[in-house]
């Protein structure tokens, strides 16, 4: 998520895929959310990469759940590396960098980081 100016993106919980749209509702029902940004995952050479496979369907299901909602996708390469790089700068324990979950909440706001510079 980001601040009202848009200025800097910070992690909220990783959540399974399994219960994102639960998760959507209620995020969406008490916060003001203008737009969400979904990553791009490519390959080296800018192809789409397997995962795709998967996002694909969640986006026709955001889509039917929130009509009205922008959703922005935007290239997600290299933020996981970025994150466990990140982690280890900070000093964190190797069990903690083990933490699917933390990693994947900095990739996020790698991400979301990301695409509030290339839009300033």
């Amino acid at each position: 998520m980001t601040d009202t100016l848009r200025i800097v993106a910070t992690g909220l919980p990783t959540v399974r895929t399994c219960d994102l749209l639960d998760f959507l509702r209620k995020y969406m029902g008490t916060e003001e959310v203008g737009l969400v940004v979904v990553g791009l995952p490519k390959t080296l050479d800018g192809g789409p990469s397997e995962s795709e496979r998967y996002i694909a369907p969640f986006l026709k299901q955001l889509h039917r759940e929130f009509p009205e909602l922008e959703v922005r996708r935007y290239d997600e390469r290299f933020t996981s590396t970025l994150a466990h790089r990140a982690m280890l700068d900070a000093g964190m324990s190797r069990s903690r960098r083990r933490e699917k979950g933390l990693a994947d909440e900095m990739a996020a706001v790698i991400i979301l980081n990301d695409y509030l510079s290339a839009m300033r």
